[in-house]
């Protein structure tokens, strides 16, 4: 007997998801589509209301996912205050708490509900490129873990990703549908188009695009991510100060969870040496700002440069024509 089948699309907010849910119910019975949102707590407040747009434009449900770690923090203050580690750095010391660093991590590390918050205290750190540990734990492993109840439930599910060649090297050779699984099937139907194609999805449906593509954000996702270059960098702190302010105050909480005591949400490697001190300070959130100034970080440009006009329609993709 066939399984019935159960369309997952993921939804992030932005232009790749949007034309991906769209393609979706045209293509599929609406009874057998479920659009998802993995939240990380760390969203534009825009991506929420456009979700909400989604919904009522679409008649449409899209389910909210949110990782919990509230049961690790316990298992990570027990560790802590135990300091049970007992291996040793490439220099022969031992990898131990100070009593100071246990009194400031055991103070802070209780679950604030912030998935991306959390998670970062609980490690210890922020994500970087080199260690992306966000995209797993609150979007990847929620995603799987949704799915993977459907086939348990007696589904075949097929997961629609939004995921576009052109966007990247390493997407180059994303395959358009593969088997990742027992009843589980990754169809990414985006692969070949452009960023054209995806926003003449949009107005062939009458869907209006995330309106943070029109205040100078080339992408929807963390605000800010933690890969986003000078332009980016420079637009948020204009246009969304309160984002960055929010920031500075989780490198805080961090940095408290933190053995090393400090710990920033960007790292850009803005350090003329490899003291922990340096790196700190040339790393934090209000340094790397001034350092993604036009005038700044050892690109000189014209210091007359037009202030950012926050009034201003922005967009990199032509949307503001």
């Amino acid at each position: 007997m066939t399984h019935p089948v159960k369309h997952v699309v993921s939804v992030s907010g932005g232009k790749d998801s949007t034309a991906l849910l769209l393609l979706a119910l045209e293509r599929c019975p609406r009874d057998s589509v479920i659009p998802i949102f993995c939240d990380t707590g760390n969203e534009h407040d825009a991506v929420y209301e456009y979700l909400a747009y989604l919904e009522q434009a679409l008649n449409v449900r899209i389910v909210r996912l949110k990782a919990d770690f509230s049961e690790w923090f316990s298992v990570r203050r027990m560790s802590i205050a135990q300091d049970s580690r007992i291996g040793r750095d490439k220099h022969g010391r031992r990898k131990r708490w100070t009593n100071k660093g246990k009194r400031h991590a055991l103070s802070v590390l209780y679950p604030t509900g912030i998935p991306y918050l959390d998670l970062c205290m609980l490690i210890g750190r922020f994500p970087s490129s080199q260690m992306p540990f966000c995209t797993q734990h609150l979007k990847r492993d929620v995603a799987v873990s949704f799915q993977t109840d459907l086939i348990d439930r007696g589904f075949n599910v097929v997961s629609w990703q939004g995921i576009r060649r052109e966007e990247s090297y390493r997407r180059k050779n994303a395959k358009k549908i593969e088997r990742i699984g027992p009843n589980l099937y990754a169809f990414r139907p985006l692969v070949d188009w452009t960023v054209e194609q995806v926003f003449e999805q949009h107005r062939r449906a009458g869907i209006a695009p995330n309106p943070i593509y029109l205040q100078g954000m080339p992408r929807v996702g963390c605000m800010p991510c933690i890969n986003c270059g000078k332009a980016q960098i420079t637009e948020i702190a204009a246009r969304f100060p309160e984002y960055i302010v929010q920031k500075a105050e989780w490198e805080a909480l961090v940095g408290k969870a933190s053995k090393q005591r400090f710990s920033t949400y960007f790292n850009k490697g803005l350090h003329g040496d490899k003291t922990l001190k340096h790196i700190h300070e040339a790393n934090r959130i209000e340094a790397v700002i001034e350092w993604a100034r036009p005038s700044r970080g050892g690109h000189q440009f014209d210091l007359l440069t037009d202030p950012i006009e926050l009034d201003a329609c922005a967009s990199s993709y032509g949307l503001c024509e």
